[in-house]
């Protein structure tokens, strides 16, 4: 057994990344929680629910842009350092949200909420990995970007109620104090670890150098332009099902959420036993089945039920054994910011198909699916072909593959004294 795997075998590597988890909850909830407050945002501030938007658009701009400069920027601080850091900007920008009357001022606070979530995200994924040992790399990404998706089915709705009962500052006051309580939980119990000591910016952007990496953004941003086409839109996509019944809605987003959060964890495990690639293939070819299974089943509830589930599992089972590929490449020190680049061409992806379901649904919003489906197969496609070549070496194991570990000088488990 390896030395790295014999200190996971050790270390306290499930409770840590539990922590880590937890900060992924909130991340995910700070993330989710202003779509259900938009109306009484809009009307407290006086503007627009389209304008009310825009906070999550700049949320959404701001992780996706600032996440792998703010990683590059950070990468010589201890994780435990970088990852307070983050949960204290998002716990600020809430803070700030919550207290402000001016738009521009909310704006701006969503704009520095994004950048903290996207710096704790990325750091918490290499962490993870680090800590965890390469034979359980899988598991403990997985567990992190469960806490993400849990966020769909508990924080959210939790988020939510507050806000129908208190208003909406009360919601976001909320999400700033959990923030500001994981940021003492991190700063007190995780272990205050360094990737890397000596990297310079340009060793730590030097994989973007390399095709192989390049590749598996490709894949991310297709796989979430198709995963998000339906999901965003899923009211048009089922309106026949749902037969304009909130309630009905609200049944679908949480079966999405239980069962994306399954199959997240499920992905890691099963990244961990195979080869990772493969893992992706299967998942983006079961989206691309799913999509177009949907089709005949939009009209009835209980189908369109069950294919929601079906959904939930196999599109959240592919960022997970994407971050596991993307950190094989990782040059000393690079893990965070090659998780945060994966990250942030998701968001991208997020992005991209609000504006391509939108051109979508000036037609049909049941075009939506095969649509979404031709996006999946072409990432399942480019994948499969990628993994004809010489990728598939280095991601089973060969040296060419840069693991995430120390330098031969520094301990495996470094613990500082100081953040």
């Amino acid at each position: 057994m390896a030395e790295n795997e014999r200190s996971a075998d050790t270390s306290p590597w499930r409770a840590q990344t539990a922590i880590l988890a937890l900060g992924a909850f909130v991340v995910g909830t700070d993330g989710f929680i202003i779509v259900g407050l938009l109306p009484e945002i809009s009307r407290t501030l006086h503007v627009s629910t389209g304008a009310a938007g825009q906070m999550v658009s700049l949320f959404s701009l701001a992780y996706a842009t600032l996440g792998p400069i703010l990683a590059a920027a950070t990468g010589t601080w201890s994780r435990r350092r970088v990852l307070v850091a983050g949960v204290a900007l998002l716990a600020a920008g809430n803070a700030v949200t919550a207290s402000a009357s001016n738009y521009g001022l909310v704006l701006a606070s969503r704009t520095l909420a994004g950048a903290g979530a996207a710096l704790f995200m990325a750091s918490a994924v290499a962490t993870a990995a680090y800590l965890a040992g390469e034979r359980r790399r899988g598991k403990a990404i997985a567990t992190v970007t469960a806490g993400a998706t849990l966020a769909l089915v508990l924080g959210a709705p939790l988020g939510t109620l507050i806000g129908g009962i208190w208003g909406w500052r009360a919601a976001i006051w909320f999400v700033a104090a959990i923030a500001a309580v994981v940021a003492a939980v991190v700063a007190l119990l995780l272990p205050s670890v360094r990737l890397d000591r000596g990297a310079t910016l340009r060793q730590r952007f030097a994989p973007l150098a390399d095709r192989r990496v390049l590749n598996i953004l490709v894949v991310t941003l297709l796989a979430f332009i198709a995963i998000f086409l339906p999901f965003t839109y899923m009211s048009a996509v089922f309106a026949p099902a749902l037969d304009g019944e909130q309630s009905r809605l609200a049944l679908l987003l949480l079966v999405f959420g239980v069962t994306a959060t399954g199959g997240n964890l499920a992905a890691g495990a099963l990244a961990d036993r195979y080869d990772p690639r493969r893992v992706v293939i299967a998942a983006t070819v079961g989206v691309t089945a799913v999509f177009m299974i949907m089709l005949p089943v939009r009209e009835i509830f209980v189908l369109a039920v069950i294919a929601t589930a079906l959904s939930g599992i196999v599109s959240y089972s592919v960022i997970g054994p994407q971050q596991h590929r993307i950190i094989t490449y990782a040059s000393s020190g690079g893990a965070p910011l090659l998780t945060s680049l994966n990250t942030s061409a998701a968001y991208l992806g997020n992005f991209l198909s609000s504006i391509i379901g939108a051109i979508v649904l000036t037609r049909s919003a049941a075009l939506l699916l095969p649509v979404g489906a031709t996006f999946a197969a072409c990432a399942a496609l480019l994948t499969w072909w990628l993994s004809r070549g010489g990728d598939a070496v280095d991601e089973a194991g060969d040296p060419g593959g840069r693991e995430v570990t120390p330098p031969r000088n520094a301990p495996s488990r470094e613990q500082d004294r100081t953040p």
